[in-house]
């Protein structure tokens, strides 16, 4: 038995996977391929203009634009996870990815998209203090805290990454080594594994549960707060602009936390086709890292401030001077 074990490790040792492509068509293979690197273009120029306001705007620097600035940059770290190699692959017509690879793709999407959950829910607390201790808001919420919460959403976003990408390529693979997605992501890869996948599945299930859900619930919680404290409000004014303050991050967070529904936690169903099933993702991995940067400069009177003086600086100097 042990001699037989030992020959199935050797024969289930996989050295690349082969990614389903994104289309079973060859001939939408480079349309594809140009309305993704379009888009990809645009989530790059679009985070990176925020970044850009950001820094450069003094008055731009406090926690709540701090963890906007976070955000921005996972949304370019993140589908620069995925998107770099579905490019190179339809470019390419090669479909492969090498283990370690597929390895350190799975992690740093996982991680990133931990970040982001963590992230969220940093900003929707900050937003509760904000508008429910606004004469305490300066107290609580310093630079120094402000940059210890960021630090410790990154932190925790890696580390349980980390935990599941060890658990996740320490399986034995030997059914197909075909992952039935474009890019490597943690359940299309252990749907892979012949040996037991109970490890696995237990530790995403209790992370999930611990994690995914304390980072939920403070983000509910949080507004929950925040939409009792602002219907007590007197002025139609005040209530005006503590709603404007929070619009733009729960748009944001009923984005991102839809799209991951939709992705992850969709019951299958024969009315989807598999290339319906692969597009899907598209959502979640491309479009909701676009869309933010687009949610907060048309929501958000300060950033959009900001973004004229980087974009046309010296029509704004003109408007100033007169």
């Amino acid at each position: 038995m042990w001699r037989e074990q030992m020959d199935i490790d050797n024969l289930t040792r996989v050295n690349e996977f082969i990614l389903t492509g994104i289309s079973d068509l060859p001939e939408v293979r480079y349309p594809f391929f140009v309305v993704l690197a379009i888009v990809y273009q645009v989530t790059l120029l679009g985070n990176g203009t925020i970044l850009l306001a950001i820094g450069t705007e003094k008055k731009l620097h406090t926690p709540m634009y701090s963890f906007l600035a976070n955000l921005s940059l996972l949304d370019i770290f993140c589908p620069s996870a995925t998107v770099t190699k579905i490019l190179e692959n339809l470019l390419t017509e090669k479909q492969s990815i090498s283990f370690i690879g597929c390895a350190l793709q799975v992690y740093f999407l996982v991680a990133l998209a931990g970040t982001e959950v963590f992230l969220l829910a940093v900003m929707a607390y900050d937003r509760y203090v904000a508008i429910c201790f606004p004469l305490r808001y300066s107290l609580i919420m310093t630079n120094v805290r402000s940059a210890q919460l960021s630090s410790g959403t990154w932190a925790a976003g890696f580390l349980h990454s980390l935990m599941h990408t060890v658990f996740t390529f320490r399986l034995s693979f030997c059914k197909s080594n075909q992952i039935n997605q474009y890019y490597c992501d943690i359940l299309p890869v252990v749907a892979l594994s012949c040996s037991s996948t109970y490890e696995a599945e237990m530790l995403a299930l209790v992370l999930a549960e611990i994690l995914g859900c304390s980072a939920f619930l403070i983000t509910f919680i949080s507004y929950i707060y925040i939409i009792s404290t602002v219907l007590k409000m007197q002025s139609a004014e005040g209530k005006h602009k503590a709603f404007s303050t929070c619009a733009s991050h729960l748009i944001v967070v009923c984005l991102f936390y839809g799209t991951a529904i939709f992705t992850y936690i969709r019951p299958s169903s024969s009315q989807y086709s598999a290339a319906k099933d692969r597009l899907i993702p598209m959502l979640y991995v491309v479009i909701t890292p676009m869309l933010n940067p687009i949610i907060y400069s048309l929501r958000n009177t300060e950033v959009k401030g900001a973004l004229k003086k980087v974009l046309c600086p010296k029509t704004c100097l003109h408007q100033t001077k007169y």
